[in-house]
Parts: structure tokens; C-alpha cells; sequence
């Protein structure tokens, strides 16, 4: 909706119920004049999105009669084709990082990875070997790896120690070192520099025959 569409649908809606712009501007926070200059002067130029949602609420009407424009899932694709590495992420012994090469596609809903807040164009599947770290991911497994850039927190993540590429949880340790940890207890840690290892990304998904 434009702001102007906003601003009168704003004084419309005060009007039917019988509440001056000033006690609304206090309801939302604001100082007495806030809406009466949004509306009359046009500053601010839109609602801030908390401003938006209160309003919205105490109307009991859409957020999109007031300023915000209404998601169009139609207009973007249902689903996202992922591709598929042929490198393994080696929850064993460690698989070696050679050519990765894309040989398919997983496809998921374009609405389910917005909603998790995950980019497509930052995923890949890739196939878990070995045993590692079973129950949670077993042999044969499909991972989904987003290596969108964040904060190193735990968690499980693929990443490259040395020639080998690995799926393990990664903790800190402090003092600028990790550890590799596995979750089947027959494996031992892996400690390590930070700087001794890439992080491709973070596991996000799995699937697997049951």
C-alpha cells in the first residue's frame, strides 16, 4: 500500500472509533503530535514495523492497510532446486576434498527456507559417510549445508581439516582453538586452531532412509 493510501486508511480507522491521533501516538510510545504529523506532514514517511503491528492490532486489521506491502508467494517460485555434491562430508575416518561437482538437485519449498531464513543460493546437499555421529546423522544421509556467513557458535558443521572434509559438532575451547567433537562416543575429539580449519557451513537439515 502507498503511504498516502496508508495515511488515510490511519485517519479513517481513528475516526470509526472514536480515538484522536494523539492518544494513539501515546499508545505506540510516541509524543502526542507523532501520527498527526505522519498523516498531515507525511514525516515520518512510513510506520516504523512495531508502530505498524500495534496499530494493526488494536484495529484488528492487516498490517498491509496500514504500510506494509503483502508478501506475494505467487510471484516466486514454489520450490528451490539445491544442488547435490558428490563430495562426502565423512562422519568416519575423513573423506579426502577432491573436484566437488554437482550431480542433481534436492528440491525444497521456497516458503519453508524463507520462513527458517536460509538463502538458497548459499545451500548444498551432500551425502554423511561413516558412523561418527550416529543416532544423529547416519551413513548415507543427506545434509543440508548453509555456508552463509555467521558467528561461529556449536553446533554441527561441515568443515576441511587439512585434505579432509568432516561433519562434526564445532565447540570453542578459547584461546583461538576448537574442537571437532563426534556424538558416537566410540570416536575421540579433535582439537585444533581455528586457523587449522575452513568452515564450509552449517548443518541446517538431514534426511535419510528410515
Amino acid at each position: 500500500m502507498e503511504s498516502a493510501d496508508a495515511r488515510s486508511r490511519l485517519l479513517e480507522l481513528a475516526d470509526g472509533r472514536g480515538v484522536s491521533l494523539s492518544a494513539l501516538s501515546r499508545m505506540i510510545g510516541k509524543n502526542a503530535s507523532y501520527l498527526q504529523q505522519f498523516i498531515k506532514k507525511g514525516s515520518p514517511k512510513k510506520l516504523e514495523e512495531v508502530d505498524r503491528s500495534a496499530l494493526a492490532r488494536f484495529f484488528g486489521v492487516e498490517e498491509s492497510e496500514l504500510g506494509k506491502a503483502k508478501e506475494n508467494y505467487d510471484a516466486a517460485p514454489a520450490w528451490v532446486g539445491v544442488p547435490r555434491l558428490t563430495v562426502g562430508a565423512s562422519a568416519g575416518p575423513g573423506a579426502h576434498a577432491g573436484d566437488e561437482e554437482v550431480f542433481g538437485t534436492l528440491r525444497f519449498s521456497a516458503r519453508w527456507l524463507r520462513s527458517m531464513g536460509l538463502s538458497p543460493e548459499m545451500l548444498s546437499a551432500i551425502t554423511v559417510s561413516g558412523d561418527s555421529m550416529e543416532p544423529t546423522l547416519r551413513h548415507g544421509d543427506e545434509i543440508l549445508v548453509d555456508s552463509e556467513w555467521q558467528p561461529l557458535r556449536d553446533g554441527i558443521h561441515v568443515v576441511r581439516l587439512d585434505d579432509t572434509v568432516l561433519v562434526k559438532r564445532l565447540g570453542s575451547v578459547g584461546a583461538g582453538r576448537v574442537v571437532l567433537s563426534s556424538d558416537n562416543p566410540a570416536y575421540r575429539p579433535i582439537t585444533c586452531g581455528l586457523a587449522e580449519i575452513v568452515v564450509i557451513g552449517r548443518v541446517v537439515w538431514k534426511g535419510g532412509r528410515i
